[in-house]
């Protein structure tokens, strides 16, 4: 009899562990500002408890999405604090300073998959490697300046290049978005294209301004921090209005 009863509790406490660590549980402004800190890209639910809308999607959905952490809060006093009132799914990244909320009222539908895209479109992080998906929360960005850099993936220079983006990439935080294209997918070459380069020209880096459309390719040579970095810094003087432009059709003035 006792050992039956201490094997119930035992289970019980299983149990419970179980479903109240399905996602971490932010209790206060401390605990979640740690959180939202914590990583590039983070999702919080603002939601008032497990019996909400959104709620058991939400678990399914950061099961099915590794790369970004996801925690509960059901404490109003900290909604208030990301000017919230109601139920709300919101993605935190650090590339922007940007806040993106997803509110389940106004949401006809919330399904697991619907998360999952929300936070997939959304996953825009110090350096992003462009394709369909994330191509949507690039130009979503109110940061419309792009450091690009492109090269193939596959090669040394692809993973070293892409180290030195990460590593200069904080420093541009709300200036710039760090943009990795793979030379060696097929439909990246219209992308390619737009600079006036091919695949076999590659490694190359370029800067994109989407306020302007315009852009331009840092000259040939090597790719190194400092090179990128005062390639960044004359953009954001102005003193690239004036040099040629990348592609077939180039323009000279800003």
């Amino acid at each position: 009899m006792l050992i039956t009863l201490c094997f119930s509790l035992l289970v019980s406490s299983v149990i419970a562990t179980e479903k109240d660590s399905a996602l971490p549980r932010l209790n206060d402004s401390k605990a979640t500002e740690a959180f939202i800190d914590s990583a590039e890209v983070v999702v919080i639910g603002f939601l008032e408890g497990e019996d909400s809308p959104g709620f058991k999607e939400l678990v399914a959905a950061a099961k099915r999405v590794d790369s970004v952490s996801v925690a509960i809060c059901t404490v109003k006093e900290v909604w208030a604090d990301y000017s919230l009132s109601s139920d709300t799914i919101t993605l935190f990244r650090k590339a922007d300073n940007h806040q993106e909320n997803l509110g389940i009222a106004e949401a006809k539908k919330v399904e697991a998959d619907g998360l999952v895209n929300f936070i997939s479109i959304n996953e825009v992080r110090y350096v992003t490697e462009y394709n369909q998906v994330t191509a949507v929360g690039l130009f979503n960005s109110e940061v419309k300046s792009h450091l690009l850099l492109f090269a193939n993936r596959g090669t040394k220079e692809f993973t070293e290049l892409k180290k030195t983006l990460q590593t200069l990439a904080p420093e541009f935080t709300g200036k710039f978005l760090f943009v990795v294209i793979n030379g060696a997918v097929k439909s990246n070459s219209r992308s390619l294209g737009y600079f006036g380069l091919k695949s076999k020209d590659l490694p190359r880096v370029g800067i994109y301004d989407a306020d302007t459309d315009m852009k331009w390719l840092l000259p040939e040579g090597e790719i190194s921090n400092e090179r990128v970095r005062e390639f960044c810094h004359s953009f954001l003087k102005g003193e690239l209005k004036d040099v040629k432009q990348a592609g077939a059709e180039p323009k000279t003035e800003l």
